[in-house]
C-alpha cells in the first residue's frame, strides 16, 4: 500500500465531470510526473490529492485513510501543495512568504524556533531567493514568484510534496534548475513528489513514474523508458513523432514530425517561343 493513493475518484466542476472513477496509487519514494494534454483532468487530479477539491466519487487516502477525515493541521503536516496559480497577500516580503511555509508545525505553545529558522534559510538558498529576503512579493518577476513559492512549499518540510507546473513562468535555465531541486529532495530527503509538466520530454527525463492521462483517465503509467512510445504519444497528444535515445539520459526522447511547410508556388507553364502568325484581310 502507498500512502498517497485515489480509488474511484470521480471530480467535477459544478454538473461537468473532470475525471471519472479515477484509481492511482503514488509510489512512495519517487518523483512521479502526470502528463496530458490541456483539460485532460491532470491539474483537478493533483488539486483532489491535496484536499484542495473535494470529490464527487471515490476518495483520497492518506495512509489508508479519506482526506476528507482528517483534520486539517495533519493533512498540512504530511501534503505540500503547490497549486498553478498562487497569489500572495498585499505587500508581503519574500520572508514573511517562505516563513507561512512553517505553520502547520506551529501551536500556541511553541512558536518559531531554530528548526523553523533553518527549514526557511535552507529552503530559500536552495531556490536562489535568499538575497529577495526583504523584497516585496508583488515587485519580483513572474520567474522570481515561482521560485519564492516553491521555497514555501519547500520551507514546510512534509514528507510529500505536489508541484502544480513548477517550471511556469521560468526561463530554460532555471526550468532545469527547478526540476533539478526536485530530483535532489527526492534523493537526499527521501521525499515522495508528485508533479504536473506540459513538456513530456522534461517529464520523461525527471520521473521515476511517469502518468499519462486523457480525458480524466489514466491512459498509461510505469518508468518513462518502458512506456513513452510514438503510439502512446499519438493516443495521448494527437501528435506524430518519434522516440529516440537522450542523448544525454539514455531515455525516450519524443521528436516531433516534421513541421509545416507551405507548399511551393505552382510552375508557370512554358511559353511559346514560336510567333503568332500575322493575320491579313
Amino acid at each position: 500500500m502507498t500512502r498517497l493513493s485515489a480509488r474511484g475518484l470521480t471530480l467535477a466542476y459544478e454538473d461537468r465531470t473532470v475525471v471519472d472513477a479515477l484509481d492511482l496509487d503514488v509510489p512512495d519514494g519517487e518523483v512521479t510526473v502526470i502528463v496530458g494534454p490541456n483539460a485532460c483532468g491532470k491539474s483537478t487530479t493533483l488539486r483532489a490529492l491535496g484536499r484542495l477539491l473535494k470529490p464527487k466519487g471515490g476518495a483520497v487516502l492518506l495512509d489508508g485513510q479519506a482526506l476528507a477525515e482528517l483534520p486539517t493541521r495533519r493533512i498540512a503536516q504530511q501534503i505540500g501543495l503547490l497549486p498553478q496559480t498562487p497569489a500572495a497577500p498585499e505587500a508581503i516580503t519574500v520572508g514573511d512568504l517562505v516563513a507561512r511555509g512553517r505553520q502547520p508545525h506551529q501551536r500556541w505553545w511553541r512558536q518559531w524556533s531554530e528548526a523553523d529558522e533553518r527549514a526557511v534559510a535552507e529552503a530559500m538558498e536552495r531556490t536562489d531567493v535568499a538575497a529577495l529576503a526583504d523584497r516585496p512579493v508583488d515587485e519580483l518577476s513572474g520567474g522570481q514568484r515561482q521560485r519564492v513559492w516553491i521555497a514555501m512549499a519547500l520551507a514546510q518540510e512534509t514528507e510529500l510534496l505536489l508541484l502544480d507546473e513548477p517550471t511556469t513562468y521560468l526561463d530554460v535555465a532555471h526550468q532545469v534548475e527547478v526540476l533539478d531541486l526536485v530530483r535532489q529532495l527526492n534523493h537526499d530527503k527521501g521525499r515522495t513528489v508528485v508533479v504536473v509538466l506540459h513538456d513530456l520530454n522534461q517529464a520523461a527525463r525527471y520521473a521515476g513514474h511517469l502518468v499519462a492521462m486523457k480525458a480524466g483517465r489514466v491512459v498509461a503509467e510505469g518508468p518513462p523508458s518502458e512506456i513513452v512510445t510514438a503510439e502512446l504519444v499519438r493516443e495521448v497528444f494527437g501528435l506524430d513523432c518519434v522516440v529516440v535515445p537522450d542523448p544525454v539520459t539514455g531515455g525516450p526522447l519524443v521528436v516531433p514530425g516534421r513541421p509545416w511547410r507551405p507548399s511551393p508556388p505552382p510552375k508557370t507553364p512554358p511559353t511559346d517561343s514560336v510567333p503568332s502568325p500575322v493575320r491579313t484581310t
